[in-house]
């Protein structure tokens, strides 16, 4: 008999849509770049949010499609609305490492935020 938990069914809104062929191609080419621009920023300990999104907006991404804030104490969480395939980067820096990972958005959502509600 299957589960009757209905949880991964009823936030399946919440799961990125993945890329796949070119867009996934340029979706890691965009991974690259991010984590190349951070990099000297994690390397200084700089984790200001404003010094991120300088170092994304530096990339020729929009000013206004890019966000930078605080996650947790020590870390820098981002999210670039790229607009074009690939859609969105989204990403953490902390003193450990830089990770992004490229999405092509939300099947409920426009744009790259994840939606607040589903069915």
């Amino acid at each position: 008999m299957p589960p009757t938990d209905h949880y991964a069914e009823n936030h399946g809104f919440r799961v990125p849509i993945p890329l796949h062929g070119q867009s996934r191609c340029d979706g890691l080419t965009a991974v690259g770049h991010v984590n190349s621009a951070l990099e000297p920023l994690r390397r200084r300990s700089d984790f200001s949010p404003e010094h991120v999104r300088n170092a994304l907006t530096s990339l020729g991404y929009a000013p206004e499609k890019v966000q930078a804030y605080q996650d947790g104490s020590t870390g820098v969480g981002f999210l670039i609305d790229i607009g074009v395939s690939p859609w969105c980067v989204e990403g953490t820096m902390s003193s450990d490492s830089t990770k992004a990972d490229a999405f092509g958005g939300y099947p409920d959502g426009t744009g790259c935020e994840p939606p607040s509600g589903g069915h």
